[in-house]
């Protein structure tokens, strides 16, 4: 028996290729349905994306909607039916119609929007609350501070952020008078088990080199930070430094001389769309590596967020031990074992050779880690109780 109807807004079709932003929007899709609820989900389009010719296949993260590669995303996870591709008009590209969803939408408990996807105002009223899901702490606290319009979080009754520190002393971003709720990013441990193969001694991590946030650059709101390739350029050193094997899946957006500057330090560098461009290519990137080591956006360094990667969640669930820059979260999760946090490139070729010195340790951590702060059967079960309460 059904427990209720929750409506998540989240978006993958604008990411096609992009096999880790499929699984951070449909891990919260599967983990209501697997506490009871029936979930529709809406994926609606940002504005100025173009959709691609009926058969066109994503070349690596493209700014075109794949509608094939979407659909069968979808189908994968078993979900067909159930999920509505809107435009930013609100025009149905796929699955159940808009007006459908309008109708089912006045029957929803909540409306649940990671990032804020959806933007569409109606839908935003029909449901009895809706729920603001904050992934990308400070970026968020920092626009709103700015006076500048925020289309994604308006309309919303509540709001939670994944930056544990946001809102409290630890960090000195501005709430703008919003009371910040706080929750991490889910992970369907069925979906993600302990990869018992043993792997090559080899970091790995998949990111870009540089982007805006969600709601634009900050440097046109006056508050540059440094971009996530400037902080991985802090850090050119460690395979020299450590002996170790270091990978990163990178996004450079066209720009060779990222991939140049890293090749010459002794990193290997691989296109996205090689190893990563579905869901399960993904988790076999993941499940296949030895461990995780990644720098981190200078926003959620600089500011303390508390920000956590949900990919590193991911790793940790495959029993993969993670050594990340620390934005804070040092302060709410274990680290030390399974998860190590640096600050400094001293810090990082220490937390590497911890992992390399006990690495069977490090695994069975890791995964306990995962188990304890990021099973979505727990988060989204607490999300839900002080969301209804």
């Amino acid at each position: 028996m059904s427990r209720g109807l929750l409506l998540v807004g989240a978006t993958i079709a604008s990411f096609p290729g992009n096999g880790g932003i499929a699984w951070e929007r449909l891990s919260w899709v599967l983990g209501f349905k697997r506490l009871g609820y029936d979930v529709v989900w809406v994926d609606q389009l940002g504005r100025g994306h173009c959709v691609h010719p009926a058969g066109a296949e994503p070349e690596g993260y493209a700014n075109c909607v794949n509608i094939p590669w979407f659909e069968r995303v979808v189908e994968r996870f078993g979900l067909t039916g159930s999920v509505s591709l809107i435009g930013d008009e609100g025009e149905s590209l796929s699955g159940p119609s808009f007006e459908d969803v309008l109708e089912l939408a006045a029957g929803a408990e909540l409306l649940v929007n990671p990032g804020g996807d959806l933007q569409h105002p109606e839908l935003k009223r029909r449901a009895r609350r809706a729920v603001y899901i904050d992934v990308d702490p400070g970026f968020t606290q920092l626009w709103l501070a700015s006076g500048r319009p925020v289309p994604r979080i308006e309309g919303h009754d509540l709001h939670f952020t994944i930056g544990e520190n946001v809102g409290t002393p630890v960090s000195d971003l501005p709430t703008s008078g919003i009371e910040w709720r706080h929750t991490r990013q889910p992970v369907v441990l069925d979906e993600w088990p302990f990869a018992e193969e043993l792997a090559e001694p080899r970091f790995t991590t998949v990111g870009r080199w540089q982007g805006t946030g969600p709601h634009g650059s900050l440097d046109d709101i006056g508050a540059p930070f440094p971009q996530k390739g400037d902080e991985l350029a802090r850090v050119l050193d460690l395979p020299a430094r450590t002996g170790l094997a270091f990978e990163i899946a990178l996004d450079a957006r066209g720009d060779d001389e990222p991939r140049r500057l890293l090749e010459r330090h002794g990193w290997s560098v691989v296109e996205p769309a090689s190893v990563v461009a579905d869901p399960d290519s993904f988790r076999r990137y993941v499940q296949t590596s030895w461990a995780e080591f990644s720098v981190a956006k200078g926003t959620y360094v600089d500011t303390s967020t508390g920000w956590f990667s949900e990919r590193t969640a991911r790793y940790l669930a495959s029993g993969r031990p993670a050594l990340v820059q620390d934005t804070g979260f040092s302060r709410t999760l274990p680290a030390g074992e399974g998860l190590l946090a640096f600050r400094t490139l001293e810090e990082a070729v220490e937390g590497a050779g911890r992992i390399a010195a006990d690495y069977e340790s490090h695994r069975g951590a890791a995964r306990r880690i995962a188990e304890e702060f990021f099973d979505s059967d727990t988060l989204l079960t607490r999300l839900l109780e002080d969301c209804l309460a």
